[in-house]
This record gives structure tokens, C-alpha cells and sequence, in this order.
């Protein structure tokens, strides 16, 4: 949650995006049919690619096999860090760049299945990840409904990993009553 809102709060256009989105979705009550809120659910899978919680998989090779030309023994620890296979320039265009477009049902197919592992992947996958992407859209959309977050001015933000990946300093955010007019022109 905390990257998306950062995130949104770097892109203007996207803010507007989530907040039509979620006047025209949520009623008011903050329900509202989840599968409605796809421009927000893109936005909290973009910030899932560039700031992963988790910073690294491990797998144990359970036999010997070879994986893009090299060996690997059976008992070798093999580590994948999805924040660099998120941001690798083989697997994605403008890696580093906030698109959540990437994530709309139109483009989403074109994701390879192992570029993408904000949750793990396999037997071991965290077993809560629907519920987390569900209910961080569904508070994303709450928040943007409501509320306007910018960044106050001067801030470098920068990830640290303590657990899971987070800003190394708190943000500090303005927040002001969202303004439904420019919601809704947003919308039209």
C-alpha cells in the first residue's frame, strides 16, 4: 500500500485514473464489485513489480541440472530476487518506469508467468496473495476516493529491506479531502 500510494502520488494521471475509477465503482460505502477496479488493481501489481515484499526466493535443487548453460548440483541453493527479475530489461519494457498499463487485462497476457513473483511462485507461493491484491485494491480505491496524497516536497524516498521492502525514512504525505469534480471529470 504504501508504494502504490507513493507511486500515485508521482503520477498525476494515474491519481485521476483510480479516483474516476473509484467513484464510479464504489457506492459510497467502500463496497463495490471488486472486478470493477481494474485501473486499480494495475496499480497495485505495478507497485508489486518495482517494490516486491519479498526480496528473495530460495529453492534447493532436489537433482543435478543445468539452467541457461550451467550446472547446478542437487543440494545447491538457488536465490531469485524478483526487485531485479521485476526490473530486468530482458523481460521488461522501460523496467524502471511506473506503468500500470502493463498490468490492464489488454496487456497483462504478455507477462511471462516467472517475470512476475511479488508472492513466490510454486507450492511454497504465499498463500495469501489473492487476498492481498484484493484487498489492497479495494483500499487503494477507498483511499482515493476520499482523500488526495502528495508527497511533501524535499523527500527522497529510497527502499530499504527490513523484512519486507519499505521506504528507508517515513512519507510524509499532504492529504487533503479529495475533490469529486475532479474526479469526475477525470471520468468523463
Amino acid at each position: 500500500m504504501t508504494w502504490a500510494i507513493y507511486l500515485l502520488s508521482q503520477s498525476p494521471e494515474w491519481r485521476e485514473r483510480v479516483a474516476a475509477e473509484a467513484h464510479t465503482v464504489l457506492d459510497g460505502s467502500g463496497r463495490g464489485p471488486i472486478e470493477s477496479l481494474v485501473q486499480t488493481r494495475a496499480v497495485v501489481e505495478e507497485a508489486l513489480r518495482l517494490y516486491p515484499p519479498i526480496i528473495a526466493i530460495t529453492r534447493i535443487a532436489v537433482r543435478r541440472t543445468e539452467l541457461v548453460g550451467q550446472t547446478i548440483e542437487r543440494g545447491t541453493m538457488v536465490i531469485i530476487a524478483p526487485y531485479a527479475l521485476h526490473r530486468h530489461r530482458l523481460l521488461w519494457r522501460e523496467p524502471d518506469t511506473f506503468d500500470p498499463s502493463r498490468f490492464l487485462p489488454s496487456t497483462s497476457g504478455t507477462i511471462d508467468r516467472y517475470a512476475y513473483l511479488p508472492f513466490g511462485v510454486g507450492p511454497r507461493m504465499c498463500l495469501g496473495a489473492s487476498f492481498a491484491v484484493r484487498e489492497a485494491t479495494l483500499v487503494l480505491a477507498a483511499l482515493t476516493r476520499h482523500f488526495e496524497l502528495k508527497l511533501i516536497p524535499g523527500q527522497l524516498v529510497w527502499p530499504v529491506v527490513d523484512f519486507t521492502m519499505k521506504p528507508r525514512d517515513r512519507l510524509h504525505m499532504e492529504v487533503r479531502k479529495a475533490c469529486r469534480l475532479t474526479a469526475l471529470r477525470a471520468a468523463e
